[in-house]
């Protein structure tokens, strides 16, 4: 019997694009290919698929070397086909078709479905919409529960490469969840461009995320929901409730803010101002005890003064965010900013403000770890290292947020909850023994 063409995967960018990675790998194991997903073994006349990020400079920057790489590897005959797919080249395919001729096909955000059929004749196989090989551990998954989105903030990108927001069914969605239960899945981390708007383009034009999660979290087997990229704009303060009052909804809300000084929230679009979105945060704490708040802040925005900088200095401060990334404004050809605005700040003191930014969030990330010391936790085992089992806790989202690192003991297994003793906290690690 001939052994399967072997295709190799490589995700570039964030977990949307890891859902996307994981519906094309499905599809090609049903269609009969060995499917890997970033394998670490030399390749040898594999094909190789590549998904891209086109978020921001850096990530753009990133998806090009590595599909420089890999037009490399198919010149000398390493890679026996090279195709590549996602925002990248969503957004600048005929760009970059007449500048790497070596890749034998261009995939958007929309059409990369067809890989399989444009590789075999064998997709005759009825794989469903939603069904995937996960990458992640077997116990969590991400569950992508809407496409696009149609904010338009001043300074992103996205609605031009995604499209307008488009929601998924609810019962689809249920059908995925119970279907990855049945693989093992325990934990369903949901995520979106837009998680405010879901619903609101289906029957009923309202947000319909508090019953989505209300019904995702009554089915038997969901141990743990967190919810990821809510939109300060519109938000619907139901879904509180339903954080608040479900155990197997963790107290955890992912909600981008990028500033809090008027000019600069204005300049951006947000649609929000720094009263209301100071009044949403209270309401959020208030109705949610112990929720932890993760967010994204930007510098160096077109206009931003040292005053408005130290606006939100003094913000990040008073608000003590229990999870904060940052990044400096990068200019996005095409989109509002890039078109309306001049890039005025010193790229110097872009990262001066976002240096200052993230040493103020890292002090106030010692204080919040340090107050955990001494109390009983339970968490989440999410795998085996040398010298300690590594979890996470309800308000710790895989890959970026901190993890509980475990004296070892004979009761941790990976995917199996632990009742644990914080030890010793570190701005970004927990260190516990089982109790």
């Amino acid at each position: 019997m001939m052994k399967p063409q072997r295709v190799c995967l490589y995700t570039l960018g964030c977990s949307k694009n890891l859902v996307d990675s994981e519906r094309v790998l499905k599809r090609l194991e049903d269609a009969g290919f060995e499917a890997v997903h970033e394998p670490s073994s030399t390749l040898r006349g594999d094909i190789v698929i590549i998904n891209t990020c086109g978020f921001i400079g850096d990530a753009k920057e990133e998806s090009v070397n590595t599909i420089l790489d890999f037009a490399a590897m198919r010149t000398d005959g390493r890679v026996s086909c090279f195709y590549v797919m996602g925002c990248l080249s969503q957004r600048y395919r005929e760009e970059l078709a007449a500048e790497i001729p070596e890749v034998d096909r261009w995939y958007g955000k929309t059409d990369w479905d067809t890989i399989v059929s444009d590789l075999s004749a064998r997709n005759a196989l009825q794989t469903p919409v939603f069904d995937r090989k996960l990458t992640t551990p077997p116990h969590h998954a991400y569950l992508k529960i809407s496409e696009g989105c149609n904010r338009f903030c001043a300074f992103c990108a996205i609605p031009l490469i995604t499209g307008r927001h488009r929601s998924r069914q609810v019962g689809e969605i249920e059908q995925e969840v119970k279907m990855l239960i049945g693989r093992g899945v325990r934990e369903f981390n949901v995520i979106a461009q837009d998680l405010s708007a879901y619903g609101t383009d289906l029957e009923g034009s309202h947000s319909r995320l508090a019953e989505l999660i209300s019904r995702l979290s009554d089915i038997k087997g969901v141990d743990w929901i967190r919810l990821h990229y809510a939109y300060p704009a519109d938000f619907p303060m139901d879904v509180l409730d339903v954080i608040a009052q479900r155990p197997n909804v963790c107290n955890y809300l992912d909600i981008a803010l990028q500033h809090i000084s008027d000019p600069v929230l204005k300049a951006m679009r947000r649609h929000i101002t720094r009263s209301q979105t100071i009044e949403l945060l209270c309401e959020i704490r208030s109705r949610v005890p112990g929720i932890h708040l993760r967010t994204t802040l930007m510098t160096g925005f077109p206009g931003e003064t040292e005053e408005h900088f130290e606006e939100l200095m003094e913000f990040v401060a008073q608000q003590r965010f229990e999870r904060m990334g940052a990044f400096a404004y990068c200019e996005e050809e095409g989109t509002y900013s890039a078109l309306n605005y001049t890039d005025n700040v010193d790229p110097e003191v872009k990262q001066r403000r976002l240096d200052r930014l993230m040493s103020l969030q890292e002090r106030i990330s010692q204080e919040i770890q340090n107050e955990k010391v001494g109390k009983d936790i339970r968490v989440m085992i999410d795998r085996e290292e040398a010298e300690y089992f590594v979890g996470r806790t309800e308000w710790d989202s895989p890959e970026v947020d901190p993890e509980v690192l475990v004296e070892k003991h004979p009761s941790l297994r990976q995917g199996e909850f632990s009742m644990v003793k914080i030890t010793e906290a570190l701005p970004h690690e927990l260190m516990a023994k089982v109790i």
